[in-house]
């Protein structure tokens, strides 16, 4: 079959596969950024939504009861040890021997810890963090033995420093 008017077939042309090198191509980004979507998921930071959606109104009695007892913590992060130093003030009557100090990232699950902190003396406590932890951060101080609407708990979002001191207040 000869072509007409010296117009070679449409496969010894430049724009069909300049067309067709456009969808290849970006078959093959979709392909890699699939690829990378599998290899780094993203981090929930809380993954089940209902539960804490049906907590809300207990974590309110918590903190209505910590302003009823008149709480405040103060606390600092040594930038060498890690040591958690922290004062707990307000109207508690005993003292509990252990606090829990939630340290939650609000962008990365991983980054999250759970550190005990234990009654030295009076309204001192001190715990030990793993890791350094720095950037900005939620925090939530409750006394472990008090779950539920019986607790407490200080809530706060501080921008972590180590060595600086920290507040948490009821609000």
């Amino acid at each position: 079959m000869q072509q007409q008017n010296g117009i070679p077939p449409w496969y010894k042309q430049f724009w069909p596969w300049f067309l067709i090198g456009i969808l290849v191509f970006a078959v093959v980004i979709g392909l890699g950024l699939v690829y990378v979507s599998l290899l780094n998921p993203d981090s929930m930071v809380r993954d089940n939504y209902y539960k804490e959606g049906r907590a809300i109104n207990m974590h309110m009695g918590r903190d209505h009861r910590a302003r009823d007892l008149n709480l405040s913590a103060s606390f600092s992060i040594d930038d060498i040890t890690g040591g958690i130093s922290l004062e707990l003030d307000g109207d508690l009557d005993p003292l509990p021997p252990r606090l829990l100090l939630d340290i939650m990232s609000p962008t990365h699950a991983e980054r999250d810890r759970s550190v005990e902190l234990r009654q030295l003396s009076g309204n001192q406590y001190a715990g030990e963090l793993e890791f350094t932890i720095q950037g900005r951060h939620y925090i939530d101080l409750s006394d472990p033995a008090l779950p539920g609407e019986d607790g407490w708990r200080l809530t706060g979002e501080v921008i972590l420093e180590m060595g600086q001191q920290h507040q948490l207040d009821s609000r």
